[in-house]
């Protein structure tokens, strides 16, 4: 009887101890968010794989060093990830935090959780990507419209004002998708009526998708001029797609972001040239506004991280090699 008891007392204990272990699991990257005692910012991102996401990364562990707090960053692993991110922003929620700096991949799905955000009084501040929803208090990013409106002004002028040209495009549900598109698309519609906007596929950011979808628009239009990617996986996926069916030279290519394989296109001659954001502002003003609005200060309801163009001509220029990243 005694060793039936002790055995009692051992399973217990046993099924205590797992418990908790699948507790902490549950934690993911955010583990120990909050225990350090200092105030505690919990940063969801779009991504967390691709370089850019790694410079805004690196930009918000600078303010947060600079301003004394605790941050954790954390993103799915593609950007087409909506349930994942929305995961993670409802882990962070159950920390907690003093703040949370949001990059939505949807701009409508995480409205309900930004919701209980507000009701707890948690301050949200949105970066590269908004939301449609008046909670954020700040949103720190690139003006993407006038950022591909550039993008358009570039392949109109590089192609001569004329021609057929294509979108691959990472996504039509973030702000920063949609706002990348249109600003392209209504430019060259206003401006350059002799160019031809013949296709806009979405690639989801993933150099593969991106690739096969820049081939089959090749495919279809023997005669086009150029392409414009709009984020690093679509830019680096019609690089590819022109490598693979031996167009170097023949087409266009206007790029969004930056990444070694992007530099290298453009110091190679096959990309003419992309816009570079600047992506370790982005991370370093998300924490900087959090703060603020933490410590009950007034912050810019929107707070424009600048954006800037660059090519073979400029791209050892000091200015661009401060914003542009391998």
């Amino acid at each position: 009887m005694k060793k039936f008891l002790m055995s009692l007392v051992v399973l217990f204990f046993a099924s205590v101890v797992l418990a908790a272990c699948g507790d902490d699991e549950a934690g993911g990257s955010n583990e120990g968010g909050g225990d350090s005692g200092k105030p505690y910012i919990a940063i969801v991102s779009k991504g967390f794989q691709h370089q850019f996401w790694q410079a805004v990364k690196s930009g918000a562990e600078q303010a947060a060093e600079e301003f004394d707090v605790e941050i954790t960053f954390e993103g799915p692993e593609t950007e087409q990830q909506v349930d994942k991110q929305i995961e993670m922003l409802q882990s962070a929620l159950d920390k907690k935090p003093d703040a949370i700096g949001f990059a939505a991949l949807d701009s409508q799905a995480s409205i309900p959780l930004l919701q209980q955000a507000d009701s707890a009084g948690i301050p949200i501040i949105a970066f590269d990507s908004g939301v449609e929803s008046d909670i954020p208090l700040a949103t720190a990013s690139t003006d993407n419209y006038a950022a591909a409106a550039l993008a358009a002004d570039k392949m109109a002028e590089l192609i001569g004002e004329e021609g057929k040209v294509a979108l691959v495009v990472h996504d039509q549900t973030s702000v920063t998708g949609i706002d990348r598109r249109d600003g392209f698309v209504e430019t060259i519609e206003e401006k350059y009526p002799n160019i031809e906007i013949v296709d806009i596929q979405y690639g989801g950011g993933d150099h593969l998708k991106s690739t096969d979808a820049a081939k089959a628009i090749m495919q279809a239009h023997p005669d086009l001029k150029g392409i414009y990617g709009s984020n690093e996986g679509s830019a680096i996926g019609v690089v590819n797609a022109v490598k693979e069916m031996g167009k170097e030279g023949e087409l266009t290519i206007i790029g969004f972001d930056s990444s070694k394989p992007q530099i290298d296109a453009i110091k190679d001659g096959t990309m003419a040239g992309a816009i570079t954001q600047n992506p370790v502002g982005i991370g370093y003003e998300t924490v900087k506004a959090a703060v603020a609005a933490m410590n009950g200060e007034e912050v810019e309801e929107v707070i424009d991280t600048g954006f800037y163009w660059y090519d073979k001509n400029n791209i050892e220029d000091e200015e661009i090699q401060a914003v542009i990243y391998e």
